[in-house]
């Protein structure tokens, strides 16, 4: 439905240009011809304006309320240079390739998925549990890992979420993860679970483990900080106690009204310390039986980040080189198989945020949600 509308939106796009320019010639030819109705010309002229003005605006709306792939930036370009000569032309034939992109990338999903539908690929034995980083929470009506799970489920997946603090110590969480999927197993009799693990989630996530290896089948970590972040134990540390404590009341106060039971801002950031996780990693160790991988990327400049990471990435790289925005390329690998995605096809590489999705982006060279769709495909395979 939602690519029908924008489909029906571009198309009065289209019309709109089109019948624009002909309009023009008609009426510069009308006021050529010999013997010409000044009077004729002027309510002609006037009604094709009307005209032009229902077909654009429809045209508009339907794209604006309908596309993802728009975003802020070429909306908010869309208005401002709207009333400037030319440069409005130039900027609705911005908004007609990228819708038109959209739609066509959309299709091709729907086709690939429709195709395999009866496969099932990602069916696994044990259903997913997806876990979100620090400074979120696992809301109902968005989702923090975009439009993963959707396509996973489409695919045949079984999804749940950790549904933990935003915000508390590595073994804290762990604690409240161990509740969560001995619930899950209480209600579907599934035995353990397969774990797909976002930044912290996934230090969280072994501690888990760690303290009931029998829950989880297998552990996938996405861009997890298993080494800690360097540039965070600077300013942790630079940063004055009561500066810090201030931050931690404000965080902690809105994070219980969000939902959070007893937030823990302090533990959260400390735990994310290279010096943390050194301790973290020698007292925490992988369970036998269980299958752990983990999976990094790169973010190639600071310009291809969203806000805050187009801002931590140069710190980030500063302390800890080569990044994500956040992590280090250093800090992610772990377990028998660590995969390091770059986008060879792309100038602007795989930011902390493309990997779970968070914008809704359609990026040249990275299909997140097929790589998810590969990655819990590998996890049937392997008879988890």
């Amino acid at each position: 439905m939602r690519l029908r509308t924008l489909r029906t939106g571009v198309v009065f796009l289209i019309i709109f240009i089109v019948t624009l320019f002909i309009d023009a010639a008609l009426l510069v030819i009308f006021l050529l011809l010999p013997g010409k109705n000044y009077l004729a010309w002027g309510i002609t002229a006037g009604v094709l304006v009307l005209l032009e003005f229902i077909i654009f605006w429809i045209g508009i709306i339907l794209a604006y309320s309908t596309s993802v792939q728009l975003g802020i930036k070429i909306r908010v370009l869309g208005i401002v240079l709207g009333w400037v000569p030319i440069a409005h032309l130039i900027m609705l034939g911005i908004i007609i390739k990228t819708c038109v992109k959209e739609i066509r990338f959309e299709n091709a999903l729907i086709k690939r998925d429709a195709e395999r539908k009866a496969d099932e690929i990602c069916r696994t034995k044990y259903p997913i549990l997806m876990v979100h980083g620090v400074f979120f929470r696992d809301f109902k009506h968005l989702n923090y890992w975009g439009r993963i799970p959707k396509e996973l489920e489409i695919n045949g997946a079984v999804i749940y979420y950790g549904n933990h603090n935003s915000a508390a110590a590595v073994r804290d969480s762990a604690k409240e993860l161990k509740a969560r999927v001995r619930a899950i197993i209480a209600e579907t009799g599934c035995e353990k679970v397969n774990i797909i693990a976002h930044s912290k989630g996934g230090l969280d996530s072994r501690a888990m483990i760690s303290l009931d290896p029998s829950l989880a089948a297998s552990l996938t970590t996405i861009n997890t900080p298993h080494r800690g972040c360097e540039f965070a134990e600077y300013f942790f540390n630079k940063v004055p106690e009561s500066a810090r404590l201030a931050i931690a009341r404000k965080y902690n106060y809105a994070a219980a009204r969000l939902g959070d039971k007893d937030p823990d801002f302090i533990s959260a950031v400390r735990d994310l310390t290279s010096s943390e996780c050194a301790k973290i990693n020698e007292e925490i160790k992988d369970a036998p039986g269980v299958y752990y991988r983990s999976v990094g990327s790169v973010l190639k400049k600071a310009t291809s980040g969203k806000f805050p990471l187009n801002f931590t990435y140069h710190l980030v790289k500063h302390f800890d080189g080569e990044n994500d925005g956040l992590v280090g390329t250093d800090s992610f690998p772990w377990g028998e198989n660590a995969t390091l995605l770059r986008n060879e096809k792309s100038s602007r590489g795989i930011s902390h945020g493309d990997v779970i999705d968070l914008n809704r982006e359609n990026i040249d060279g990275f299909d997140v949600r097929e790589f998810y769709v590969q990655l819990v495909n590998d996890l049937k395979k392997m008879g988890f």
